[in-house]
C-alpha cells in the first residue's frame, strides 16, 4: 500500500523516484506509463491516478443553478476551506434548453463559468451531465416541453424520438465541456452518464447508447461513470462496465461502507474498483408539511472518516444545497402510489454543512473539517468567515389585483386554447406555475358538486354567474392531488344565467424520481357537475412572467384604464338584488391576487443577505426585485421564511411582489428577518 504521505506535497523527484519504484515491483496502484507535465487522470489497481500518483477524491456536490453567479465563489472558498478537492455538479437540462432549441447559458445558468472558476480555485470536477439528474430538481431535470410531444416518449430509455432528443441536446453540451477535461487542461476528471438508473429500469442499450454518444463528442480516454445504490439490483440495472463505464455507489451515513463497497468491486471490471461513495449523504430532502430533516454531525463524520482512512473517496451529497429558486422544485411520490405526492421546499438546505446561506459556524461543518483536515493533501485555508445578514424590517404591501379583475394581464389572450376537454397544462404550452381552466354549466335548484378525478397538483374552484361581473366569484375549494376523495359542494347562486366554472391549476413541481416521473400537470381527466361531464373549456396560461413587470408605468396604466372602462358594469351589477350576498363572497372569495411594496436600502454597506418571512400569510409566490425567490406555504410549513441573497436586492427602492393564493396577512405586511426559520406548526401535508 502507497504510505499516506505520498499525498502530501513533496519534492518532484522524490515522487519520481518512489513512482519508479513501484512500478519496478509491480505493485505500484497507478502503474501505466506516465509522461512527465501531461496531464492524465485514469483509474487502475482499484486507485484513481492523477498524473502518474494515485489520488483519493474527497468531494462534495454543489450545483451552479442552486446558486446566484456572485456568490458561486465564496461558496467555492467555503468548500475549499472544508477540506475538499473536487467539486460534483448536476447539469439540468431544463433550465439550458428550456424551449426546443432556445438554449441558455447565461447568468445562473452559465455552466462554462462556474467550472472555469472551480478550475481557477484548484478544485477537480465530476460533471453529472444527466441527461436524467433526479436532484429533487423538477421532473429529474427534463425540460417540461418533452411531455407535450405526442405520442408520449417513453423518457430514459431506447424510444427513438426520446434518442434524437437527448443526441440533439448533447450535441450543445458535450462541445461546450471537451475543453475543460483534465486532460484538456481543465477540471473535469469524469462524467457521469444518466443518473441512479438501476433504480429505474434495465434497458442497457439505452446507458450504451449514452456512453458512446459521450465518448463520440469528447474522446475515448474521457473517464465516464455512473451512480447507483450499493446494492445487487440496482448496481445490476445500472452499471455497464463491460462498456468501460466504472461503477460507483452511494449511501446514508449509517450504511456499512465496506460492504458497500464490497458489492460494488462485484459490477467494475478487475482492478477497476476504487472505492467511492458519489453521494455520501450529509443530510436528507424536506418535502412541505414534514419535520425538517437533519443528521447528527458527529456520526456523518464518523462515518466519512470510516471511509477515508481506508483510502476510499467520498463526495459529499450536499457540501452546499443552495435554494431551489423560482418554480424548479420537484417532487416525490411512494413507489406503487402516484396520488401520494409530496412536494419539495423552496429551500434546499438539505443539512448540509455549508448552510443554504452559505453559513458553516455549525456542527457538522466543523465536525467534517476536523476529519478531513486528517486526509488532505495539503493544510486547509483557515477557517471561513461569517455570513452577515440584515433585517430590514417589516414593509407593507398594497392589494393590486386578483386574477379575475386582471385576467388579462396575466394571460396573453392570444395564448388562450380552447378543446371540447380539459387540456393538460404542456399541451397548452404552461409549463410551470399556473393554469387557469373555465367551463359554463347550466344551473339547477339547490346546491351541485364538482368533482375531478385527477388533478396535478391543486386547484382552486370558483363561480359565478356567466351573465355580470365575473371579476368576484365565488370561492367554492379546493381538489389537492394528495387529497382527492370527495367531490365539492357548489351553493346555489340564483343566477338567471349559466354558470361559470373557473379551475386555477397550480403545478407545484414535478415527480423527479421513481416510475411516476412521467408527470403531466393540470386537469388529466373530465370534470363532472352533478355527474355531468363538462364540455367546451377555455385555458388561460397564467403568465408570471407578468408579476415581475408590475413595476413598470405602462401595465399599471394599462390596467387602470381597463377598470375605468368597466366601472359602470361592475356599479350596475354591485346593485343587484344580490348585492350584499355579492359582499359576503368579496370577503370570503379567497381569489388569489397580487401585493405589492417597497423598501428602501440606504447604502451598499447595507446590503446583506436576508429572509422574507411569511408569517400570517397562506400560500403562493414571491418575486424581489423581478427575481422569483420561490414557493411560500407557511400554513403547512416547515419552511417559514424564503432566503434573499444580498446580489438580488440593491441600493435605494426596491419591489417585493407577492402572488398570494388564498388569504393574505390581514396586515398586508411582511417581515424581513435576519435568520432562517423552519418552527412553523406543521399541519401535516399528508394523511399517514
Amino acid at each position: 500500500m502507497i504510505p499516506r504521505s505520498i499525498f502530501n506535497p513533496i519534492s518532484l523527484s522524490l515522487v519520481l523516484f518512489l513512482t519508479f519504484v513501484s512500478y519496478s515491483s509491480g505493485s505500484s496502484p497507478c502503474s501505466s506509463t506516465h509522461q512527465e507535465n501531461a496531464r492524465k487522470f485514469w483509474i487502475e489497481n482499484d486507485r484513481f491516478c492523477k498524473d502518474g500518483v494515485p489520488f483519493q477524491i474527497i468531494g462534495g456536490d454543489m450545483h451552479y443553478f442552486r446558486i446566484v453567479p456572485e456568490y458561486w465563489k465564496d461558496r467555492l472558498l467555503r468548500a475549499k476551506a472544508l477540506g475538499l478537492n473536487t467539486i460534483q455538479t448536476y447539469v439540468p437540462w431544463n433550465i439550458h434548453e428550456p424551449q426546443p432549441e432556445k438554449y441558455n447559458f447565461n447568468g445562473i445558468a452559465d455552466l462554462e463559468a462556474y467550472l472555469q472558476l472551480a478550475h481557477e480555485l484548484g478544485f477537480l470536477v465530476m460533471l453529472r451531465s444527466g441527461p436524467y439528474i433526479c436532484g429533487e430538481w423538477d421532473l429529474g431535470g427534463f425540460p417540461a416541453w418533452l411531455l407535450s410531444i405526442e405520442p408520449a416518449l417513453e423518457l430514459r430509455s431506447s424510444d427513438s424520438t426520446y434518442l434524437f432528443l437527448v443526441e440533439r441536446w448533447w450535441g450543445v453540451l458535450l462541445p461546450k465541456i471537451k475543453p475543460l477535461l483534465y486532460q484538456n487542461g481543465g477540471p473535469i476528471i469524469m462524467i457521469q452518464v444518466e443518473n441512479e438508473y438501476g433504480s429505474f429500469g434495465s434497458d442497457k442499450h439505452y446507458l450504451r447508447y449514452l456512453a458512446k454518444l459521450a465518448r463520440r463528442h469528447l474522446g475515448d480516454e474521457v473517464v465516464l461513470y455512473t451512480t447507483d445504490g450499493a446494492g445487487d439490483a440496482t448496481l445490476s440495472n445500472g452499471a455497464i462496465p463491460e462498456d468501460g463505464v466504472y461503477a460507483a455507489v452511494d449511501f446514508d451515513t449509517w450504511s456499512n461502507s465496506s460492504s458497500a463497497f464490497e458489492i460494488q468491486k462485484k459490477y467494475n471490471v478487475p482492478r477497476k474498483s476504487p472505492p467511492l461513495s458519489a453521494e455520501f449523504y450529509t443530510g436528507w430532502l424536506t418535502h412541505w408539511g414534514e419535520k425538517l430533516a437533519t443528521t447528527n454531525a458527529s456520526s456523518t463524520a464518523a462515518a466519512l472518516e470510516n471511509i477515508l482512512s481506508k483510502d476510499g473517496s467520498a463526495v459529499l451529497y450536499m457540501a452546499h444545497g443552495g435554494t431551489n429558486f423560482g418554480l424548479f422544485s420537484g417532487a416525490n411520490t411512494d413507489s406503487n402510489d402516484e396520488s401520494t405526492y409530496k412536494p419539495d421546499l423552496t429551500s434546499y438546505d438539505y443539512d448540509a454543512p455549508i448552510k443554504e446561506y452559505g453559513d458553516v459556524n455549525n456542527p457538522k461543518y466543523k465536525e467534517l473539517r476536523r476529519v478531513i483536515r486528517k486526509y488532505a493533501a495539503a493544510p486547509l485555508p483557515s477557517f471561513p468567515s461569517s455570513i452577515s445578514t440584515e433585517a430590514y424590517g417589516i414593509v407593507k404591501l398594497n392589494k393590486m389585483f386578483s386574477v379575475f379583475e386582471a385576467l388579462y394581464l396575466f394571460s396573453n389572450p392570444t395564448k388562450t386554447v380552447e378543446s371540447e376537454n380539459p387540456l393538460p397544462m404542456e399541451s397548452a404550452g404552461q409549463m410551470y406555475g399556473f393554469m387557469l381552466y373555465v367551463s359554463e354549466y347550466e344551473q339547477k335548484k339547490g346546491n351541485s358538486t364538482v368533482s375531478i378525478s385527477k388533478i396535478h397538483d391543486r386547484a382552486q374552484v370558483f363561480v359565478s354567474c356567466s351573465e355580470g361581473d365575473k371579476s368576484n366569484p365565488h370561492y367554492v375549494g379546493v381538489i389537492e392531488r394528495w387529497n382527492n376523495k370527495e367531490p365539492l359542494s357548489v351553493p346555489y347562486l340564483g343566477c338567471p344565467s349559466n354558470i361559470t366554472l373557473f379551475i386555477l391549476v397550480e403545478n407545484m413541481g414535478r415527480v423527479n424520481y421513481g416510475k411516476y416521473i412521467y408527470d403531466r400537470k393540470g386537469i388529466l381527466s373530465t370534470v363532472q357537475v352533478d355527474n355531468l361531464t363538462l364540455h367546451r373549456w377555455k385555458m388561460h396560461p397564467i403568465q408570471l412572467d407578468y408579476l415581475s413587470n408590475l413595476s413598470k408605468n405602462g401595465l399599471m396604466k394599462e390596467y387602470r384604464y381597463a377598470i375605468e372602462e368597466k366601472a359602470s358594469l361592475q356599479r350596475e351589477f354591485k346593485n343587484h338584488i344580490g348585492n350584499m350576498r355579492h359582499r359576503h363572497q368579496e370577503h370570503k372569495s379567497n381569489s388569489p391576487t397580487l401585493y405589492k411594496g417597497h423598501f428602501s436600502i440606504n447604502s451598499t454597506s447595507m446590503l446583506k443577505d436576508t429572509f422574507i418571512s411569511f408569517c400570517g400569510w397562506n400560500k403562493g409566490i414571491a418575486f424581489v426585485n423581478n427575481f422569483n425567490i420561490g414557493r411560500f406555504w407557511p400554513k403547512v410549513g416547515p419552511q417559514c421564511t424564503l432566503y434573499v441573497p444580498a446580489p438580488i436586492l440593491k441600493q435605494g427602492e426596491n419591489t417585493l411582489v407577492i402572488f398570494e393564493l388564498e388569504y393574505a396577512n390581514p396586515d398586508h405586511t411582511i417581515n424581513f428577518v435576519s435568520a432562517p426559520d423552519f418552527s412553523c406548526n406543521l399541519n401535516m401535508l399528508h394523511e399517514k
